[in-house]
Parts: structure tokens; sequence; C-alpha cells
């Protein structure tokens, strides 16, 4: 007997609301992505540029979603970790070139995030920062040592969902121009915007988000029967979820603020004399949330991988886990006392993830098309990634370059040898590659 309409709607109906109370992994990748560095980034394009890199900023969540989407597809068909896999297919010292562009890249974020984050939660209570950094840091280590992956996936979901709904409701309260905006849909790349557009992508394509996703499928249990769900959930949260936190922060910022040295902080608390108190509290209170759940998301990332190197479990039932996972959260809070402006340190720490991007996107795009996989490729895949790989590599060479071109002091100069290192890294990759293509042809 075939099925109504009706019936065919129920299911579809049942379907999706499945899929919304089962979605997850591509959420920590969001919440990682929703962070201050990203938040920065869309500050000073809104303030200097007006509604010019409004396209840049749509481009993100698209890109953003394409890299999930290929590390989703590398985690779910080998249904391992990947360092694990790039071990087997690669070998060893690969695999460690992997885990310490993580940790190098992991590390620094977060500490700076950990700042931000202490420093916003200082302005909203009164409270010493150093004493939030302590606080922060206990939670995350009592949270992620005792509940594991399933902690940290929960209050993503909330914190995400929290903070997009907080910058939404700050557009109803501020004066946007739909012209102007319309206007900056047409891509174009005004003078002196090349590296602020450089960090609005390199925030979503990002080595950290690219390398986490099939540990935190492989914490789901998800196989390749989840492909649909995996799929869907990267739409839902790095198209969506991220697309609009990115556009509604520039709305904000494009529309009134016109400092284009302002900090995370100081953007929320210079709305209240432009537009009223209540949007400098849902600014304020979308940027807390932002930061925190980036520093719960980041604080995973590098166990994982530290941990699938040394072959080690990467669940807390595993207590060599436990304790690396524990020892990362409570190590974060140092990051309160850090000195300096934090916008400055957000620069370094989107510089160290632009440089490092390249090679995890090769190491991806190699291993789909290896015997790593059942199942290569498609023609559109690898085009999209290829695409991806052109423009990060292009975004860190710029990011390079304007680094050196302020001078080299010692910050410059631990970025520009971690991109000489990770560039030769990926040009030998790729060329590894092609010989192998030429050989079987």
């Amino acid at each position: 007997m075939n099925e109504t309409p009706t019936t065919v709607t129920t299911a579809e109906g049942r379907a999706v609301r499945d899929y919304l109370r089962e979605m997850g992994p591509s959420w920590v990748a969001g919440a990682i992505a929703a962070g201050p560095a990203t938040m920065a980034s869309l500050l000073t394009a809104g303030a200097r540029f007006n509604y010019a890199l409004l396209w840049v900023v749509i481009l993100s969540a698209v890109a953003g979603a394409l890299a999930q989407y290929l590390a989703m597809r590398l985690g779910l068909l080998t249904e391992r970790g990947i360092v694990g896999i790039v071990e087997e297919y690669l070998g060893e010292w690969w695999a460690w070139i992997l885990v310490i562009d993580v940790v190098i890249v992991a590390g620094v974020a977060q500490l700076v995030i950990m700042k931000t984050v202490a420093s916003v939660s200082s302005t909203i209570t009164g409270i010493d920062a150093r004493i939030w950094g302590g606080i922060w840091a206990l939670v995350l280590a009592i949270g992620l040592a005792g509940r594991g992956y399933r902690f940290i996936e929960f209050f993503a979901k909330i914190l995400v969902t929290a903070v997009v709904l907080a910058f939404v409701a700050s557009l109803s309260v501020v004066p946007i121009d739909p012209g102007s905006a319309v206007q900056g849909l047409s891509p174009s790349l005004p003078s002196g915007s090349a590296v602020v557009a450089a960090g609005i992508l390199g925030g979503s394509v990002h080595i950290t988000l690219i390398t986490m996703h099939s540990y935190t499928m492989h914490a789901r249990g998800w196989t390749d029967r989840e492909y649909s769900l995996a799929t869907f959930d990267i739409v839902a949260s790095m198209l969506v979820a991220f697309g609009i936190y990115s556009v509604a922060i520039f709305l904000v910022t494009a529309s009134v603020l016109t400092d284009p040295n302002l900090t995370t902080v100081s953007a929320a608390q210079a709305l209240g004399p432009l537009v009223g108190s209540s949007a400098k509290w849902l600014f304020l209170l979308g940027l807390g949330g932002a930061a925190v759940s980036t520093l719960g998301g980041n604080t995973i990332v590098l166990p994982f991988l530290v941990a699938d190197k040394l072959g080690w479990n990467t669940t807390v039932e595993d207590s060599r886990y436990r304790t690396l996972l524990a020892a990362f959260a409570l190590l974060s809070a140092p990051g309160a006392i850090i000195g300096g402006e934090v916008i400055g340190q957000l620069v370094l720490v989107l510089a160290l993830g632009t440089v490092g991007t390249p090679f995890a996107l090769a190491i991806v795009l190699y291993l789909l098309n290896s015997k790593a996989v059942p199942e290569s490729n498609s023609t559109l895949a690898n085009s999209g990634g290829l695409a991806l790989l052109l423009v990060s590599g292009a975004l860190a060479v710029n990011f390079v370059r304007e680094q050196i071109a302020g001078g080299i002091d010692s910050a410059s100069g631990i970025v520009l040898a971690f991109a000489v290192i990770l560039g030769i890294a990926t040009l030998v990759l790729l060329g590894k590659y092609a010989r192998e293509e030429t050989a079987i042809r």
C-alpha cells in the first residue's frame, strides 16, 4: 500500500526531530569557530570597512561547513581518529607533525581564550579576572574529566544557541542600513582589507576544527550509517548557527561602531552610549557565552590527538586520557594573568591557526583519495577541497607577510618558522600524492 502525502510528511517531520535531538559533534566545532578570535576579525571588518565585507562573512560559513564535511567523511568512512589513520597510511613522522601542529595552535589558543573568558567574566561581575581564570579552569577540569565529551557537547549546543539568539536580539535594537548591506554582498576587497578577510575566513576553516571532528563523532559512536545525520549536524551548526552568529555581529558593528581599534569587550561597552544599555548587555552576554563555549571546545582538541598518538583510548574510561584532559584544563588558568592587549594576542592565535590549516586540509584530501577509505572523494568534493586548500594557503601567506611587514620580533618569528616548516611539509605531501598518481597511471 502506498503512503499518502500526509504519512510521508509526518515521517519526515519525525526524522527532522530525531536529527535535532541527536546532532552534536559539529556543534563543538561551531563553538570553537564562534570564538573571540573570529569576533575580533568581525569587529575590525565592520568598524573599518562598514558593510563591504559582508560577502566574506557569508563565504566563511560556507567554507567552514565544507571543511567540516570533508573531515566528517574521513572520520565516518574510517571510523578512526585522524592521527591513527595518518600514522598507518603516511607514517609516524607525518603523524607527529600533525600532532605538534595542533599542540602549538591549541595550546597558545587555550591561554589567550582563557584570558578573554576571564576578562569578560570580570567585566560582567566585577570579580578579579585572575580569580575567574582559576574558577573556569576548575569547572573545565571537573566537568570534562568527570563526564568527558558529552559534558562539552551538551553545553556547546546550549551556549551556541544562546549566543546566536543574543546577537540576533541585538540586531533588533541597532539600526541596520539594508541598502548598504545588500551592496556588501558584491565581492570586493577595499584597500587594506585582505588581512581582515583572512581573519574572518580563518576562523571557520581552522586546523583544530578539522582534526577534532573524527574524534567527536567517534565519541558519539557514529559510523557511516549516520552519514545523513552527520551532514545535517554540519549544516545546522556551521552553516546556519555559525553563519547567523557571524552575520549578526558583523551587521551590528558595521551599523554603529566606527573605531577600528575596538577590542571584543570595549565593543560591547561602546554600544551603550550609542544605542542603549540593552544592546550593550546583549552583546556582552553573547560575547561571554561565545568565549566560554570556545574555551570548552578547544580544551578537548589537544588531548584527543595526543592520546591517539600515544595509543590511549580517547574516552574518560581511560585514566591516562582523563588525567591529560584535566591537566590541560588546569594549565589554561595562567592565561588569565597574561599581560598586554588581548586583540593583538588573538591575531597571533589566528595567525598560528591559519598557517597550520593548509597542512591539515592537505592531509584530509590525501587520505580521502587513498586506500584509507573504501569510497574515494567525488570530483565535486575534491574540487571544493582544493579550492579550500588554495584559499587557506593564500590566506596563510598573506597573514605571515603582514606579520613580517611589521618587523620580525619573537612573536612574528615564531609564526614565520611555523609557517615555513608546515609549508614545506604540505608541498612534500602534495608531491608525494602526484608521484603516486603518476605511478598508477
